[in-house]
């Protein structure tokens, strides 16, 4: 099969023919038909995390399964699936509590069905490796999909719209009336403001550094934009929020420094959820204890919105079919895998919301 390799940190990705082996006893092989681009495999790319090489990325993907394990159950042949970096072991506590984000299993990630004719092993990037014809996942990282939603549209369920979406409505469980401020327009910021629109928030704060991202976020439910650079945020803020400041800040970016200033923008016994991951230089970030203590301030941790597939994809699925959640909106450009690297570049720039790999 063909797959997009990366063999060097910000180097362009390389098409080459790649070995799947067959599936193992609890894994599945889906025959992809499309692939979301998501800046965590842009910033995996780019060797912020200091990733092993070479390897395959992408996980957003969706396709047909072609190859069931020997002790898959609940998926089967020729069926439609959502193919997901979230694995669930279904026996630990946090699994059988619904939240398989926080899954106590420990998994083998040297693990990998991916290889050359060389005998040469790929990396596995973020647990899909998603850049190729085909992926070997486990049955727990697949939920089935319906016919009615494309696969171009389907694929963006699988990490950014569940991650921004599940911020707001698993993580923080934000209530009618309170107020959310939301760091970063992309991907995953735009679906914490549909979040926070479906929640009923009273006001609903986006901030980025892009003006048109910004006039992006006001059709995805933002009631006020500020933009990022502004010398006097704060104050804008507290402005808006009568002197009080937010319940919910949520930082979607990657940027070191919104998890040192998110905690001011807060009123007394608000949260800050932390969704965006920073290089790992800047992953260390000094809090005042005594402040947090005494105003009663939360900082909570949201990995992939803490959402579980089998429950929250299909109240996806049926908000965007009954026209409340918006999907294709969030797609810029289509691109074949050939042309994998104009989207990359397109996506790096920041001028795109999500650009799709489509498979023929």
């Amino acid at each position: 099969m063909k797959a997009a390799v990366c063999r060097e940190y910000k180097k362009p990705l390389t098409i080459e023919e790649v070995i799947l082996c067959d599936p193992n006893e609890n894994e599945i092989e889906v025959t992809l038909k499309a692939s979301a681009i998501c800046h965590s495999d842009i910033s995996s790319m780019d060797g912020i995390w200091q990733d092993k090489m070479p390897a395959i990325y992408g996980h957003e993907a969706s396709g047909i399964i072609t190859k069931l394990g020997s002790k898959v159950t609940h998926l089967n042949l020729g069926e439609k699936v959502l193919v997901t970096l979230i694995r669930s072991c279904k026996v630990c506590s946090a699994c059988t509590d619904s939240d398989p984000t926080s899954c106590n299993f420990t998994w083998d990630d040297e693990y990998t069905p991916l290889s050359n004719h060389k005998g040469e092993k790929f990396v596995r990037g973020i647990k899909v490796g998603a850049f190729a014809e085909k992926v070997i996942v486990q049955e727990s990282q697949c939920v089935k999909l319906p016919d009615d939603i494309p696969f171009d549209i389907a694929s963006l369920l699988a990490c950014g719209v569940i991650t921004g979406f599940g911020a707001v409505s698993n993580t923080a469980g934000l209530s009618k009336g309170q107020t959310a401020m939301v760091f970063g327009c992309g991907g995953v910021g735009l679906n914490a403001l549909q979040g926070a629109k479906m929640r009923k928030a009273a006001k609903i704060i986006a901030v980025d550094i892009s003006e048109k991202k910004l006039d992006i976020a006001k059709t995805f439910g933002a009631t006020d934009c500020l933009h990022g650079g502004e010398k006097n945020l704060l104050k804008e803020v507290m402005k808006l929020t009568k002197g009080e400041g937010v319940d919910y800040v949520f930082i979607t970016v990657g940027v070191g420094q919104l998890f040192k200033d998110a905690l001011k923008y807060l009123k007394k016994g608000g949260s800050a959820i932390l969704v965006g991951m920073p290089p790992s230089k800047d992953s260390l970030i000094p809090y005042d204890v005594l402040d947090i203590a005494g105003n009663n301030i939360s900082i909570k941790g949201s990995k992939m919105g803490q959402s579980m597939i089998e429950r929250d994809i299909p109240m996806l699925i049926e908000l965007w079919r009954s026209g409340n959640f918006k999907l294709e909106e969030l797609i810029s450009g289509r691109y074949s895998l050939e042309n994998i690297n104009e989207a990359i570049n397109e996506t790096r720039r920041g001028d795109a919301k999500r650009n799709v790999v489509i498979f023929e």
